[in-house]
């Protein structure tokens, strides 16, 4: 396979043959407001540009949703993505919610085989238990999901998710070789993280040491807490610099 960041969370996945668009946000640097609430809420979203032409990522044969947060899926995207492709779902409303953005065929996740890819989706919490107590009707539910195929290497994109017990449940079943894990730790003041920390990375490969770890979801928002640099730093530390991949905006890696 290979798996390239755009910028966020927004993946290219070239998987048995088959291209993937993950969680596309397309929106021009700061455009939207800063969250209230958050770190840095005075700073525009995105942060940062994309790295590329947006006709660059949309010439895919599916688009893969994880959730329907602006910064999964925003108008941008839902603009510029050709309307026929087939996008794939958590649930039912973001299924309604993208049907009446007039995409014609959209479908769930869950069960799902496509061109001989199969999907499958696992579930998540987009925060610990007591942020979930405080803010759970705002964050809502989130996903993941795993990519089979006899030629490929399983692939596990957490989604946004904290370290929890879903998430282990979901190592230790499918096993994945690589794993997508959204570790900006993006925040709520005064309440905490809202995806993986450092520390969440860390316990992801205790869990599973010979799995890749690939960190997206980093430097591209105003509640991101979690730099590059700091996690490059903490891999070294604990000794897993050889398990964690830390792309630039618009790298890619072949697995």
């Amino acid at each position: 396979m290979q798996l390239q960041l755009v910028r966020h969370s927004t993946l290219r996945l070239d998987y048995a043959g088959v291209k993937f668009l993950i969680d596309p946000m397309f929106a021009d640097q700061g455009v939207f407001p800063g969250l209230p609430g958050t770190p840095n809420s005075h700073l525009s979203n995105p942060t940062v540009g994309l790295p590329g032409p947006v006709q660059d990522y949309t010439q895919v044969d599916a688009v893969v949703v994880t959730h329907t947060h602006f910064d999964h899926w925003d108008e941008a995207a839902s603009a510029q993505l050709p309307k026929h492709l087939p996008v794939f779902t958590q649930h039912a409303q973001d299924q309604a919610l993208i049907r009446s953005q007039r995409f014609t065929d959209v479908r769930l996740i869950q069960g799902a085989t496509f061109n001989g890819v199969s999907l499958t989706q696992t579930p998540g919490q987009h925060g610990s238990d007591a942020v979930m107590a405080v803010a759970g009707e705002m964050l809502g539910q989130v996903s993941g999901v795993v990519f089979t195929h006899p030629e490929e290497k399983t692939l596990y994109i957490a989604g946004d998710t904290v370290w929890n017990q879903d998430v282990a449940n979901n190592l230790r079943q499918y096993q994945p070789e690589v794993v997508v894990l959204n570790a900006g730790d993006n925040q709520i003041t005064g309440l905490g993280s809202i995806v993986m920390n450092q520390e969440d990375v860390y316990a992801v490969h205790q869990a599973l040491p010979r799995a890749t770890l690939v960190s997206t979801h980093m430097e591209a928002t105003n509640h991101a807490t979690l730099s590059r640099q700091q996690l490059r730093a903490f891999a070294a530390e604990k000794g897993m610099t050889n398990q964690v991949l830390v792309p630039a905006d618009g790298e890619a890696y072949f697995f």
